[in-house]
């Protein structure tokens, strides 16, 4: 994981590729209240390309026992998540969802300022230089998450 990744060369790694990549690693660096997951489930809300792409990646090997990529159109559906990646860019969207998410062990991931700013836990922010990603820390420990050590020397912003 690095804080920054310089885009990679045309045809190697697209925008939701690399978000992707990001939000896996994420994933495992993030550590959950007891007991230990045996199932882990990725959910993607308001960006089927991000859906395409975590797919790929959820096939890799992971902590839990199985693991789950599920694109979400309702906010009613969370209860089975455990990473939430939201894509959308309209406030009252990004509210509704983050409102539905409640106060539990969920790692919400957004991919804009805006989610960052409404109580994301972290912001994946494009730059001219490539993708870096903002930590708000109060609110992951608000959720009983405990993020590595590692990530949070990575994170442009720390809160």
């Amino acid at each position: 994981m690095s804080a920054h990744a310089a885009p990679a060369p045309a045809g190697l790694m697209d925008d939701a590729q690399l978000k992707a990549a990001f939000v896996y690693r994420f994933a495992q660096f993030t550590q959950w209240p007891p007991p230990p997951l045996q199932e882990f489930t990725y959910c993607v809300a308001g960006s089927q390309g991000m859906q395409e792409s975590m797919q790929a990646l959820t096939q890799k090997a992971h902590q839990a026992t199985q693991v789950r990529m599920r694109y979400l159109t309702d906010p009613q559906q969370l209860g089975q998540c455990q990473l939430l990646f939201l894509g959308f860019v309209e406030r009252a969207d990004l509210q509704r969802w983050q409102e539905a998410a409640g106060n539990g062990p969920l790692l919400v991931v957004a991919d804009n300022v805006e989610a960052f700013r409404s109580g994301a836990v972290i912001g994946l922010i494009a730059e001219p230089n490539g993708l870096s990603f903002r930590i708000n820390l109060t609110e992951a420990r608000r959720r009983g998450l405990s993020l590595s050590s590692q990530m949070l020397k990575l994170a442009r912003e720390v809160r």
